[in-house]
């Protein structure tokens, strides 16, 4: 038997082989059975112009965002806070490509400045996903994106064949800033080009990822990054440290922790709403305010969501549903 595992963008992931192993004495499936890969095999090239049943393209979800920023600055002050609540509309007219409009509510401001005080829109993007031969994905992403810049974003995912733990990545962007006065929006035309370039191992055994990188941030300076993150079922977990030139080194914890529910039903065309499947916050542990910078690209991008196609990770976790 075999399944495959599509996204709602339609772009195929990974494929399933349930196989079990003959002369079992135990009659229930075990992971052993299971054949998790990012290598889609033959079956794919019989199956991919079927038609499909149930699928996600022109069904709208709008998730809620739960934003939370944090301080501390003010000695007389433990913590200066900033709490909104950002539902975002997100919806696949075609395949590979995603459309997210997000609107900022704020909740509570204390400290952030007046501009924090009013509903503005967040992330507006445009995404498009293909998957080219040999386990690599590509994705480009316009439109305006956190940290207060517009414009464009590159990335590029190879997997190796040969040894699925390892993985190559890079990215580029060209961007330059923007900032919303309620719903009036100024930008500017000086651009800076950020650039990313790494490799990751994957540890099946505990789930753990480490990455390695040089990078560029939007103030010019070049670095490297090193990240370590365990993976459980609800939640992420990792450390990460940086050294970039003419900066202190600084480094920090992170994590991404699922909303519940955990499981959406959908009924035919009717929007569906759901918190964000995560939620996470990155602790600077250096108090860096000025170097390091950098940005995403979409709304439900993160740790958490960028390994929740990992095979190895899949299989973990098949028998616990």
């Amino acid at each position: 038997m075999c399944a495959y595992l599509i996204p709602p963008t339609g772009i195929p992931q990974i494929s399933l082989y349930y196989k079990p192993i003959i002369g079992d004495s135990v009659p229930e499936a075990s992971r052993a059975d299971w054949d998790v890969s990012y290598n889609l095999g033959d079956s794919w090239k019989l199956v991919r112009k079927e038609k499909r049943k149930n699928s996600s393209l022109f069904k709208v979800d709008v998730v809620v965002y739960p934003e939370v920023s944090l301080k501390n600055l003010v000695i007389t002050q433990v913590y200066q806070v900033l709490f909104n609540l950002s539902p975002a509309v997100e919806v696949s007219f075609w395949k590979g490509m995603k459309l997210t409009a997000q609107v900022i509510f704020p909740v509570y401001n204390d400290g952030y400045g007046d501009l924090a005080d009013k509903v503005r829109p967040g992330f507006l993007t445009l995404q498009q996903t293909v998957r080219l031969p040999y386990n690599t994905w590509l994705t480009g992403t316009v439109g305006t994106f956190n940290a207060s810049r517009y414009g464009g974003d590159l990335k590029l995912l190879h997997v190796l064949k040969a040894d699925e733990r390892f993985s190559f990545e890079g990215r580029i962007g060209l961007t330059a800033a923007y900032e919303w006065d309620g719903f009036e929006f100024y930008y500017g035309t000086k651009t800076r080009l950020t650039w990313s370039l790494g490799a990751n191992f994957y540890w099946p055994e505990y789930n753990v990822q480490a990455s390695l990188k040089g990078e560029q941030y939007l103030l010019g300076e070049k670095g490297v990054r090193f990240d370590l993150i365990r993976h459980f079922r609800y939640c992420s977990i990792g450390f990460y440290a940086m050294k970039a030139q003419g900066a202190k080194s600084n480094g920090g914890f992170r994590f991404q922790i699922a909303l519940p529910p955990y499981k959406y039903k959908r009924k035919g065309y009717i929007p569906r709403v759901t918190p964000s499947k995560n939620m996470g916050i990155a602790y600077n542990a250096g108090n860096e305010r000025y170097y390091y910078k950098g940005f995403r690209a979409n709304a439900s991008e993160n740790i958490m969501s960028n390994n929740s196609f990992n095979p190895y990770f899949i299989k973990s976790e098949l028998l616990n549903f």
